[in-house]
């Protein structure tokens, strides 16, 4: 069993900075991709960064220059640094790994996704 946990959402103004982190446990044996979403009140849930196993990072447009995206792979472990928030960047951020787990001998491929964390900008 997989289990993802994602910590440091909290409460900023605008301008201001989090760290988010999503660490995953349980029977891993590789870690490809590593994402994180955004959803905002009444919105989509987005993609905002991908890593890939080789670690190159992309973004969406809007938050290129201010978020980086970064992987730990001893520990199974991606961040999200988020710098010069704004308000518009309020949302649930979810991260979502691609991960190869064995399960019962069996070796099983399949997206984890954590349960969200909210990161609310004030103006």
């Amino acid at each position: 069993q997989v289990q993802l946990v994602e910590s440091g959402g909290g409460l900023v103004q605008a301008g201001g900075s989090l760290r988010l982190s999503c660490a995953a446990y349980g029977n891993i044996l590789a870690v490809a991709s590593m994402e994180w979403y955004r959803q905002a009140p009444g919105k989509q849930r987005e993609l905002v960064a991908r890593v890939s196993s080789g670690g190159t990072a992309t973004y969406v447009d809007s938050v290129k220059g201010r978020f980086t995206i970064a992987r730990h792979n001893s520990v199974n472990t991606v961040y999200l640094d988020v710098n010069n928030l704004k308000p518009e960047d309020t949302a649930v951020y979810y991260c979502k790994l691609d991960i190869v787990a064995a399960d019962l001998g069996i070796n099983i491929r399949r997206d984890y996704w954590g349960k969200g964390t909210l990161v609310t900008v004030s103006s």
